[in-house]
C-alpha cells in the first residue's frame, strides 16, 4: 500500500499519515476494548497486523480477533517458568546469553531433544519463551531460528498457536547452506555464535542460571500485564523476587 523505500521526506510523512489512518480505522472496526485486550492492542500491534495482511482492515481485524480469542482461552501471559521449567532441563529451547549485532534477543532451539509424547507441554514451554523474548525484544525486530529441517514440521503445528507478530519473526537457516551462513554472518559475530549454528563458540546451557533469569523476567511480565503473580513460587525452587544481572551483550553492535 505504501512506498516503504521512498527517499522524499514528504513521501515518508505521507506514509506515516496513511499508516496512522489505517490504524485508526482498525481501532474503530474492533470497537471498544478493555483489560488485557486493550493492553495488547497497542498502535504498534495493530500496525503489525495491518502489515501482515497488506493493510486490508477487514482481514487484519479477523486475524487479530482470532488472536485475541486464542489469548483469552490460552492465557500465554499467565504461563510462568516454574510451570514449564521441567521441559527446559535439557536446554532444548532457551533464550541465548548472546545477542545479534544489533543487540536483539536470540532463542536457541534444538528440537532433536523434544519429547513428542508431551506435545502440549512442549507448546506451552515454547509459547512461554517466545512471549518472554518478545517482552525483551526491541520493537519491530526479528527473531531468528537455526534448527534442523525436522523442526519445520513442528513449527507448522506451533505457529497456529501464535499470533502474526510471532511467527513472522522466524527464519530458517542451516549451517551447511552457503546462503544461510552468509545471512547468519550478517546478523552475528561468528566468534560468539555456537559452532552448531555455523560459528566458533561452544554452546553451554546452565539450567539453574537460566531459571534464575526466567524468574526475574516473570516479575517483569507480571508487572507489564498488571498481574498478581501467583505463579512465582513453583517446583523449581526459584521465586520472582530473585534478581540476576541482565544478559551480557556478547556480540558487538553493528557499525
Amino acid at each position: 500500500m505504501f512506498s516503504r523505500r521512498s527517499n522524499s521526506h514528504c513521501d515518508q510523512e505521507n506514509d506515516k499519515l496513511q499508516s496512522e489512518a489505517k490504524v485508526n480505522e482498525l481501532k474503530a472496526a474492533l470497537g471498544p476494548l478493555s483489560g488485557r485486550n486493550l493492553q495488547y492492542c497497542t498502535d504498534a500491534c495493530l500496525r503489525r497486523y495491518l502489515e501482515a495482511r497488506n493493510w486490508n482492515v477487514d482481514k487484519s481485524k479477523k486475524m487479530l480477533e482470532e488472536t485475541l480469542n486464542w489469548r483469552s482461552t490460552y492465557k500465554p501471559e499467565e504461563i510462568r517458568w516454574n510451570e514449564v521449567a521441567i521441559e527446559g532441563e535439557t536446554g532444548k529451547v532457551y533464550r541465548a546469553n548472546f545477542h545479534d549485532r544489533n543487540g536483539r534477543t536470540v532463542l536457541i532451539l534444538r528440537p532433536a531433544m523434544q519429547n513428542t509424547k508431551s506435545l502440549d507441554n512442549n507448546i506451552r514451554h515454547l509459547v512461554y519463551l517466545i512471549e518472554n523474548a518478545i517482552l525483551n525484544l526491541p520493537e519491530g525486530q526479528e527473531q531468528m531460528a537455526c534448527p534442523p529441517r525436522i523442526f519445520e514440521a513442528f513449527w507448522k503445528i506451533v505457529k497456529y498457536f501464535l499470533d502474526a507478530k510471532t511467527f513472522q519473526k522466524v527464519k530458517f537457516v542451516y549451517p551447511k547452506n552457503k546462503d544461510s551462513v552468509e545471512l547468519m554472518s550478517s546478523y552475528f559475530d561468528v566468534d560468539n555464535l555456537p559452532t552448531e549454528f555455523g560459528g566458533k563458540a561452544t554452546l553451554n546451557y546452565d539450567h539453574e542460571e537460566f531459571s534464575r533469569m526466567m524468574a526475574q523476567d516473570d516479575v517483569k511480565a507480571a508487572t507489564f500485564w498488571g498481574l498478581d503473580d501467583k505463579h512465582q513460587h513453583g517446583r523449581n525452587g526459584y521465586t520472582g523476587a530473585e534478581v540476576v544481572p541482565e544478559p551480557t551483550y556478547l556480540a558487538p553492535p553493528a557499525s
